[in-house]
């Protein structure tokens, strides 16, 4: 039997999002880091590009173990409403705007401009409650500019969830030590941005830890807890958690939706797969941690 061996990496910040189902207006996170997350954390370490086939690296066995969960945080917005104030650009390439803002001035009359500046100044301007969301963009018909084909008049209210002060262990398990090394290598020299789920959430200290042989399993129970974030407790280390390891066959079940296919641009693609949930006691002789913080 092939010998598996399993890249560890270390994923902690101050806040971290996994989303599953989120919307433009509802932003949610899973429990845990999610395989396809972690699959484009690596993809964008290597450089690949959205269109680039993952071959192997879709493969791997995934495993995280919840080291330290964190704490559910929930940031709330607003999107839209007020006034928002106007370019020369925002006129020339949306025909809308500038009819919106010919309804305005005739009716309150245009404003008085510097003498300094000459009649070709532009004063200020601004529309009430005009917002385009950022989606639904496509080439304007008139004057070709990119523009949004959905208009708020009202505030949108929307609302992003994150976990605050988490620590996960996640493992990488192959039959090749050499792909699991050059994943490890481009975690720690990356060749695009790195984040944890999302671009708000950048990943604190050192992401790639080792590559040992074994299952997941086995090297979640030799490893001992992650020091855990700002918010950890002080007390004495625990020594057990639970961890959820990916079957290599599917089980009784619909499965999960974030198996990795490929990261279109237009959306990703998912396919299904399983997982099983564990409770992890560490062993007694479980090595130390030596991180950069």
């Amino acid at each position: 039997m092939t010998q598996p061996y399993v890249l560890l990496i270390r994923l902690a910040g101050p806040l971290q999002s996994w989303g599953v189902t989120g919307r433009f207006n509802h932003r949610d996170t899973h429990p845990r880091p999610t395989k396809s997350g972690v699959i484009g954390l690596c993809a964008a370490a290597l450089g690949l590009d959205r269109e680039q086939p993952l071959g192997d690296l879709a493969c791997v066995l995934f495993g995280v173990r919840s080291d330290h969960p964190g704490t559910p945080t929930r940031d709330y917005h607003t999107v839209g409403g007020g006034k928002f104030p106007l370019r020369p650009r925002d006129l020339v390439t949306d025909h809308r705007r500038a009819a919106a803002m010919d309804a305005v001035t005739s009716v309150t009359g245009p404003e008085e401009q510097p003498a300094e500046q000459g009649p070709q100044a532009f004063a200020p301007h601004a529309l009430e409650s005009w917002y385009g969301a950022p989606k639904y963009i496509a080439a304007d018909p008139i004057s070709g500019a990119l523009v949004s084909n959905e208009l708020r008049r009202k505030t949108m209210l929307t609302e992003r969830w994150y976990l605050a002060d988490a620590t996960f262990l996640v493992g990488l398990q192959h039959t090749d030590s050499t792909l699991l090394h050059q994943v490890g290598h481009a975690l720690e020299h990356p060749r695009r941005l790195l984040w944890l789920g999302r671009k708000s959430c950048p990943p604190a200290g050192q992401l790639a830890l080792d590559v040992v042989p074994g299952t997941l399993l086995e090297v979640f129970r030799a490893k001992p807890l992650l020091p855990g974030g700002a918010t950890a407790e002080a007390s004495a280390p625990q020594h057990s958690s639970w961890a959820w390891v990916e079957s290599p066959h599917p089980l009784p079940g619909p499965g999960l939706q974030d198996q990795p296919i490929r990261y279109d641009a237009d959306g990703p693609v998912h396919g299904p797969r399983w997982e099983t949930r564990h409770r992890i006691t560490i062993a007694p002789h479980a090595s130390d941690w030596d991180l950069i913080p």
